[in-house]
């Protein structure tokens, strides 16, 4: 089917109701094989459940999609920014296995951390949205929003650099599919690129004999086809006893969420500036932040990780032109089901780390455009000194203060990622710097206005 059949508008907007169920099937696939590689990482550092998280990533998106009135076309998977209260509360062993004891104590730190959404959601939805905007600007979130796409970038080539081949295989197919597709195979390059490079790795390095492409099957081999995803053990119901150390590792962990909610605020303003709606405005933050918050309690009750807007899916959506919820819902189904497989998320880790690589290649160079065409529609005039000034040291915490900044209160050793101090440092200097013209009210109303029209 030509692509014209598809298209809405002048944009180049894809009506997904004008797809089909099948053709939505194969994007949901799309979204979830791209979420895949980052949030099997999470559990993999950690030593949380891969099956439990897949559950509570598909759990959460649905809840999250419930929260925001089925409009936002948002991907929720594991969250890296809760890594170092992770390795705090709960450090790997020294022979590299998960432990057992105290990740429990961890996953209820979480819980708390998700519950302090509900504050600010709480506050926005009193103050009003407006009032708060003001702290988030186009020229606060934009340099953001750039900042997390270049912050995410040297592990695309960290994973390229395995196998530069296969990356620039998996790329090249990417570019292909999207640039020259015609009809269905324009909107999933993303699918299309994994399977096109995965074939590929399989032919030359297990037919071939081409050692460094070949896939490890090992795994797939020994894994079940069906298993229960929720180790009682590893919940925060199975395996918290200590009063003690669960007071502790809530004061750990809990203040991660003042960082984690400020990337929320940048993700939906990225989704947003992606879609041609303003859904900070409608269905309105204090929706997505209490979305976002109960999805993370619930996943870590569970004994999964925090959740978060993924910014790989923002990125599929920028490539794909189809902003259809239903779709992402879909991803959402998919990776419940196949939670319950072990053989399944044992042949997606099977992956080599290069095609991984090649993928996000593009999607976090998305991410970063995004960012720019976010301040480009908004206007914001870099001939002024305090924005070019705000975004300066934005970009730069951003990206140089590698690990973020550490310090102790008490007895306790917080840290706060490079993009939550480079958040924190740009509300701050917005605030404090005359010459602040934002309205987001007028903004909300062109936004609204040129937003693509449906039919």
């Amino acid at each position: 089917m030509a692509k014209e059949k598809f298209k809405v508008g002048s944009e180049g907007i894809y009506d997904a109701r004008k797809l089909g169920t099948g053709r939505m099937i194969i994007l949901g696939f799309q979204h979830m094989f791209a979420m895949f590689g980052a949030t099997v990482l999470v559990p993999l550092i950690t030593g949380l459940d891969i099956s439990t998280t897949l559950l509570m990533a598909g759990l959460g998106t649905l809840l999250f999609h419930v929260f925001t009135k089925f409009k936002v076309p948002a991907f929720l998977g594991s969250s890296f920014a809760f890594l170092g209260g992770y390795a705090t509360v709960a450090p790997m062993l020294e022979d590299g296995s998960p432990n057992r004891e105290m990740l429990p104590y961890a996953c209820l730190g979480v819980v708390f951390a998700g519950l302090v959404y509900l504050v600010l959601a709480a506050i926005i939805k009193i103050i009003g949205i407006n009032k708060v905007m003001k702290f988030f600007p186009p020229v606060v979130t934009g340099p953001i929003i750039v900042a997390i796409g270049l912050g995410l970038a040297p592990s695309a080539i960290s994973n390229c650099s395995t196998n530069w081949w296969l990356a620039i295989i998996a790329l090249a197919l990417v570019i292909a599919f999207n640039i020259f597709g015609k009809g269905m195979v324009k909107i999933v390059p993303i699918l299309l690129g994994i399977l096109g490079s995965y074939a590929v790795a399989a032919v030359v390095g297990n037919v071939a004999g081409v050692e460094s492409f070949a896939i490890d099957f090992t795994a797939v081999k020994e894994a079940d086809w069906i298993g229960f995803p929720i180790d009682w053990g590893l919940t925060v119901f199975g395996g918290v006893h200590d009063s003690s150390k669960a007071i502790s590792a809530i004061i750990a962990i809990m203040p991660i969420s003042l960082a984690t909610m400020m990337e929320h605020i940048g993700d939906i303003s990225a989704i947003s500036a992606t879609c041609g709606r303003n859904y900070i405005a409608d269905p309105g933050l204090h929706r997505s932040l209490t979305g976002d918050g109960l999805a993370t309690s619930l996943s870590a009750l569970f004994g999964g990780p925090a959740n978060t807007t993924y910014g790989e899916n923002t990125g599929v959506l920028a490539l794909s032109k189809v902003y259809d919820p239903r779709v992402v819902r879909i991803a959402a189904y998919f990776a419940i089901i196949f939670s319950f497989s072990p053989k399944f998320a044992a042949l997606i880790n099977s992956m080599p780390a290069a095609i991984v690589g090649g993928i996000s290649f593009v999607l976090y160079g998305m991410i970063s455009a995004i960012g720019v065409r976010n301040m480009v529609e908004n206007h914001v005039d870099f001939s002024k000194a305090r924005n070019t000034i705000i975004a300066a040291v934005i970009l730069v915490c951003a990206l140089g203060l590698g690990d973020g900044v550490s310090f102790t209160i008490g007895e306790f050793d917080i840290t706060l990622s490079a993009l939550a101090v480079a958040a924190i440092a740009g509300i701050v200097l917005n605030a404090i710097f005359p010459g602040k013209d934002y309205d987001f009210e007028k903004a909300s109303a062109e936004t609204e206005k040129a937003k693509p029209a449906d039919k």
